[in-house]
């Protein structure tokens, strides 16, 4: 049916008047923010409708399978029995940042006996157009973003070959890029013969034939050696990843971070911490390379405790894997980086875990916390030029919990975790697509927080990036982002910091306002890092605008409940467990020498030395000049 006039719905389940013109930002009725859910469409048929299509009374065609959800509010048309082709889509959900979602069907399009399948988070902008081409991107992209596109369809390759849907990766319209991300359209089955690394790097070389100067002859280098018979996928990677640092050390990089934690208007205390949290953490030695967002749970004395232990046990060992990266003689590779990390986690997730034990907490008066952390790691390499760097613009970011992360440009705001609740566990092992899975009543309740349970139940997610653009990075607890508020503000609080219209301190203390205002029920923490790398990253911090106007939406009362509290879901059955550290396959590779400090921590009592240097200082101070000299300087005075 063509559409006469094209409307959408507001998704406010007690709004009275909740049609409104298609284009309105907020119901005209109950000024609720409106939702312009844009998803790609497959099977044979989608292709051949044309704009301006209604389909099924609530999708809009806007172009070429691109359809608009004009009733978002309402869950999407789902099979009982899950089809075979949305499988792969599920279990990639922690590839979320790159991989699209099943969102629901449209069955037996027009009695053909062909359904269509309808995808969410796809690489659409919020006018409705779709995202470019690798293709067409390429070109106009700098020597360290060619590279990084390359890296990222390379970390790709090994999870698609797995469910046999690499043929995805082999296809360059299905490929597109929002500015440094590589994201697909759809996952494409791989037909009879499995495809190997040889055809990737045939599909690479159009691509590198007319890369940047600065790194075309390796990288036409590292292709030719894909395309022989006896490619080594780990020799690649990592010529591939010194090729990026290289490259991405040539940039400039200038860094701002500023961190606060706000009880908000309910709660009477503030189980939340973050760091920097004030003027004094901005004098220590891990600011600006470290920041972390805690949200604890388990009440006075309780979450708020465990929140205080995870920053202090992750500063105490940051410092340590800091110093020794500083003295390693070569670039320490992203895997060991990345197991030294999850380590560090699992000693903090047992350092609250030993004190829930001390007072016999039992069930959910455990204390636990959320965490989300990016590490900056500045890293010595020699750049595409020859000359020799200080900083490789690596950037870590764990996650543990539903707090999160968000990297944010002029152009666009990018959710860079995925938070660890019943919903998401729901899709990861493929028994509900992502739209039912938020309708069970327990669909926001923890999978996952630390100190909850043994390290030996904890699954880390830590990644990986490149800081290549001028941005920011925003850290935050729910308080924050709930009900999409950084989604739906991001625009008139990060972006005059980019611009320098507004100051990073008076931007903090906006998006903590923006949380008491309409998430008000929670406490609030936000921590807000403004990387500045491109040649004309000095931009004016220092002007201060009006207050910025913001949407005045009123929140539904099903949107927000009268409170919320975090309830952890420990309902893990063998089939779900992530296997520990000690069942995985050994690498092979040296560890970093994080040295006596860190073996101290992971042995015996792995809360004693946390304590001892809080409570018995003296006796601690002593212990640390018995330590290696290199271990020695990381000790708290």
């Amino acid at each position: 049916m063509i559409s006469t006039q094209r409307v959408i719905y507001c998704i406010n389940p007690d709004c009275t008047n909740p049609i409104n013109s298609l284009g309105s930002r907020v119901c005209g009725n109950c000024q609720t923010p409106l939702v312009h859910r844009y998803l790609w469409t497959t099977g044979p048929k989608a292709a051949k409708i044309p704009s301006g299509t209604t389909v099924a009374d609530r999708y809009e065609v806007i172009t070429q399978q691109v359809w608009l959800d004009t009733q978002p509010g309402l869950l999407p048309d789902i099979p009982e029995e899950l089809p075979n082709e949305v499988l792969a889509y599920l279990r990639l959900y922690y590839e979320r940042l790159h991989i699209p979602q099943p969102y629901g069907y449209i069955p037996e399009f027009e009695g053909s006996g062909n359904h269509i399948l309808l995808l969410e988070n796809v690489p659409i902008a919020e006018n409705g157009n779709l995202y470019p081409a690798i293709a067409d991107a390429w070109e106009q992209a700098t020597a360290v973003r060619q590279v990084y596109w390359l890296w990222q369809i390379l970390q790709l390759w090994k999870p698609l070959s797995e469910l046999e849907v690499a043929n995805s990766l082999l296809m360059l319209n299905n490929l597109r890029v929002q500015g440094w991300c590589v994201r697909l359209l759809e996952l494409h089955q791989t037909q009879d013969n499995l495809v190997s690394l040889q055809d990737l790097g045939r599909f690479w070389q159009p691509l590198v034939a007319s890369a940047k100067p600065a790194v075309a002859e390796k990288l036409q280098n590292i292709v030719k050696q894909m395309c022989g018979y006896e490619v080594d996928l780990e020799a690649i990677t990592n010529q591939l990843n010194a090729l990026l640092l290289s490259a991405a050390a040539e940039l400039p990089f200038n860094v701002e971070v500023l961190g606060a934690t706000d009880a908000g208007m309910q709660m009477t205390r503030n189980e939340d911490a973050c760091y920097p949290a004030n003027a004094n953490d901005l004098e220590e030695f891990l600011v600006p390379q470290l920041s972390i967002v805690c949200d604890g749970i388990g009440g006075h004395q309780g979450g708020e405790v465990a929140s205080q232990l995870a920053v202090q046990s992750l500063k105490l060992q940051i410092r340590a894997l800091l110093a020794d990266v500083s003295q390693e003689g070569e670039v320490v590779k992203p895997e060991l980086f990345t197991e030294q990390l999850e380590a560090c986690l699992r000693i903090v997730n047992n350092v609250i875990c030993a004190r829930n034990d001390e007072q016999n907490r039992q069930g959910r008066e455990r204390m636990a916390t959320t965490l989300v952390m990016a590490l900056q790691v500045p890293q010595r390499v020699q750049t595409t030029s020859g000359k020799e760097s200080k900083n490789a613009h690596e950037l870590y970011l764990a996650s543990v919990g539903d707090s999160r992360a968000y990297w944010i440009t002029r152009n666009y705001c990018q959710l860079l975790t995925v938070d660890d609740d019943v919903a998401a566990r729901e899709v990861r092992f493929a028994r509900n697509l992502y739209r039912q899975a938020l309708m069970r009543p327990d669909a926001t309740a923890l999978t996952q927080a630390l100190g909850a349970r043994d390290a030996e139940s904890l699954r880390v997610e830590i990644r990986r990036f490149i800081l290549e653009e001028d941005g920011i990075l925003l850290l935050c607890s729910d308080g924050l982002s709930d009900n999409n508020w950084v989604e739906q503000s991001w625009q008139q609080y990060a972006v005059p910091v980019l611009t320098g219209k507004l100051a990073l301190e008076d931007a903090l203390q906006r998006w903590i306002n923006l949380a008491n205002q309409k998430n008000g029920h929670d406490n609030a923490s936000v921590v807000m890092t403004l990387y500045g790398i491109s040649r004309e990253y000095l931009v004016s911090l220092t002007y201060k605008q009006p207050q910025v106007e913001i949407i005045e939406a009123e929140p539904s009362a099903a949107a927000i409940p009268e409170s919320s509290p975090i309830l952890v879901d420990l309902d893990i059955t063998a089939e779900e467990a992530t296997p520990t550290s000690a069942e995985k396959p050994s690498r092979g590779k040296p560890a970093l020498l994080i040295g006596g400090l860190l073996l101290l921590l992971l042995g015996g009592t792995t809360i004693g030395l946390f304590v001892l240097s809080q409570l018995q200082p003296q006796t601690f101070q002593q212990m640390c000049r018995q330590l290696p000299p290199s271990v020695q300087q990381v000790c708290p005075k």
